[in-house]
């Protein structure tokens, strides 16, 4: 198991590096693509479909609908297009809710609403620092942090965790741990900021933020699992589960560093 998940974990970080190296449409090409396949993992959780396993239930099209109609928005690059996009997919949705009624709860449309968020807005923010000027040096602390705050907080949490951070919803989190992560993360953006010759404090401050937010993403991703209960949204990557089991914290982490990097220009 252990082989296993770093291999696809080598594997990932590869394809992340070359996907958001090249940036462009291929970079905005397979957010997209990404962004599909974890709706579909979101919608499986919540049961936002209430057809079998393998199939697809109007309401869920209609969540993917809009959400391509976000993607559209996206490439426009005219920003009051994706709020007009993200404003077109809630009435969408809602008139499947009223013309369908009542075969859909209204739990499931917000369910659904809520994933195309979730996952397909926020995720873009990826793409969309992408783009920023300076954009090819500031994308990477999205997962520097996010990923660099995972592993200092596991590797501080075994050496030194002694109070349960959130003892009902992750019971091997510590605060010890929490603090960690935030101080790794800061470091490794000093220490990247020392690399590409970018404001070390900025940088520290961007990445200390940052990884706060990441695990608030990987606690929410954590909080839908057992409520749902389920072990993994998906099995798309080996012995890490899908695409919302590896990217829940950089979920939560690429609107925070996007903003703060707009703001700290």
């Amino acid at each position: 198991m252990f082989r296993t998940r770093l291999l696809s974990g080598i594997v990932l970080v590869l394809a992340v590096f070359l996907v958001i190296s090249q940036g462009g449409i291929l970079l905005y090409g397979v957010l997209a693509l990404v962004s599909l396949i974890g709706m579909r993992e979101f919608y499986k959780a919540m049961q936002v479909s209430q057809v079998s396993e393998n199939g697809m239930g109007i309401l869920e099209l209609a969540g993917y609908v809009g959400a391509l109609l976000y993607e559209a928005a996206l490439w426009s690059g005219i920003q009051k297009f994706g709020l007009a996009a993200v404003l077109a997919a809630l009435a969408l949705l809602m008139s499947v809710y009223v013309f369908t009624y009542p075969k859909y709860q209204a739990g499931q449309v917000m369910a659904a609403f809520f994933g195309m968020v979730y996952v397909t807005v926020m995720l873009s923010c990826i793409y969309l620092t992408r783009q920023l000027e300076g954009g090819f040096y500031h994308v990477w602390l999205i997962f520097l942090c996010s990923w660099g705050c995972d592993t200092c907080a596991y590797c501080v949490g075994v050496l030194f965790g002694k109070h349960k951070m959130a003892p009902v919803l992750s019971p091997k989190k510590s605060v010890e741990g929490a603090v960690g992560g935030v101080a790794g993360a800061a470091l490794l953006g000093v220490l990247y900021a020392y690399l590409t010759k970018g404001g070390m404090a900025g940088y520290a401050l961007i990445c200390a933020v940052g990884a706060l937010w990441s695990m608030v993403g990987d606690l929410a991703a954590s909080a839908v699992k057992r409520q749902t209960g389920i072990k993994d949204y998906g099995k798309l990557i080996p012995g890490h589960g899908g695409i919302l089991d590896r990217f829940d914290s950089v979920i939560f982490t690429a609107p925070v560093i996007y903003f703060l990097v707009v703001w700290m220009a």
